[in-house]
């Protein structure tokens, strides 16, 4: 009895036992907010599972952790505050009403829709995953390219209809009219976003014409590097020097664009100047063993290599040196340039000749009498 006595005691309109009631649900979704929210990660990961080969559980929890989480929360304290009301005393406004109680459901209902979209956006980044380690399984590049393409395009859609959903359930107005009278100010609004249009149609000019894919080495400008992503506004590339540069796709489409990984075969040029003491000779047994091995090598070319007796300079007699390798791939390249490098001092070595001295070496290595 003295138990419910102190129980029903009222404080501020509502009784001991509402505010209990009050405390112990917010206690409680935060003890459990951790659990649920694996649970509810679960539910909906069983849905979701036969699809999802190759990307676990974890990753989906990972992504839904605090969205789920804030959901759990908007919940509890819902459900705490319907256990108590506002004091008399305060003189408050009904719901139907501006005034603090509107406010407050007002804000309840916009943090429940932005909680929400929340989850179904990090759906759609767990779908892309999905669909990108089945793509990372084909030798075709136009699935990696068009995945990050389709989900920013997704969660454009998801937010913008949330945004309007927003608009015409939290604050009642009419979506249809609203739409409507965008079109009075949609030249205002298409100069002010001139840019971002302008992009989102490079966007779409990069995956109908395909001047690149995801993972080929281009050369934008003086920019170098290798494509990581193509979005809806701009395209990752990440350089030699591992730096992660963005470009906006409008620069994309409207600069000279040099698509390296579509090199099938790369030229390597270059001057080798011998000193002027070496004999007429020598110069031509130079050139023809050069000219041997370049032609024996089965990465050269066949009929692209080219030695020649250039000019003569004033440090030393110039050979033209051409050939042509077949390959695409960089680091080979500089392999094989190191190769015929060493070789081609070998053969300098062999006929007694070396290389020239620039007039800055023979000032220095001068002997004053």
């Amino acid at each position: 009895m003295i138990i419910q006595e102190i129980f029903h005691r009222t404080f501020l309109g509502n009784t001991l036992e509402s505010y209990c009631w009050f405390v112990g649900i917010i206690l409680t979704g935060l003890l459990f907010k951790k659990l649920l929210s694996k649970l509810l990660a679960l539910f909906v990961f069983k849905f979701l599972q036969k699809y999802s080969k190759g990307v676990g559980y974890e990753r989906l929890l990972f992504l839904l952790k605090k969205p789920l989480g804030l959901l759990i929360l908007l919940i509890s304290f819902y459900l705490a505050f319907d256990r108590i009301t506002f004091p008399t005393e305060w003189n408050l406004v009904t719901i139907e009403h501006f005034g603090l109680r509107l406010i407050l459901f007002r804000l309840f209902q916009i943090f429940m829709v932005v909680s929400i979209t929340w989850i179904i956006l990090r759906v759609i980044d767990f779908l892309a995953l999905v669909l990108s380690h089945r793509a990372a399984g084909t030798a075709s590049k136009t699935d990696d390219q068009i995945i990050p393409f389709v989900k920013d395009a997704a969660k454009v859609i998801v937010s913008i209809f949330s945004l309007f959903f927003i608009l015409g359930a939290v604050f009642e107005l009419n979506v249809a009219s609203l739409i409507a009278g965008l079109g009075i100010g949609g030249l205002a609004v298409a100069l002010a976003a001139k840019e971002s249009l302008e992009n989102l149609l490079g966007s779409f000019t990069i995956f109908l014409d395909k001047p690149f894919t995801v993972g080929d080495l281009i050369k934008v400008g003086t920019l170098e590097g290798t494509v990581e992503k193509i979005g809806f506004r701009s395209t990752r590339i990440r350089t030699a020097e591992k730096s992660y540069v963005t470009v906006p796709n409008k620069k994309m489409v409207d600069s000279e664009l040099d698509n390296l990984s579509m090199r099938m075969q790369r030229v390597v040029k270059f001057n080798m100047a011998l000193s002027y003491g070496t004999k007429t000779a020598q110069v031509k047994n130079i050139i023809t063993d050069i000219q041997i091995y370049l032609e024996n090598n089965p990465v050269i070319v066949k009929n692209e290599t080219l030695i020649k007796l250039f000019n003569f300079s004033e440090s030393g007699i110039n050979i033209m040196i051409s050939y042509t390798v077949d390959t695409m791939e960089y680091k080979f390249l500089l392999n094989i340039r190191e190769e015929i490098n060493f070789k081609i001092m070998e053969i300098v070595e062999k006929y007694e000749s070396g290389f020239a001295h620039t007039t800055i070496d023979m000032l220095l290595n001068k002997k004053v009498p």
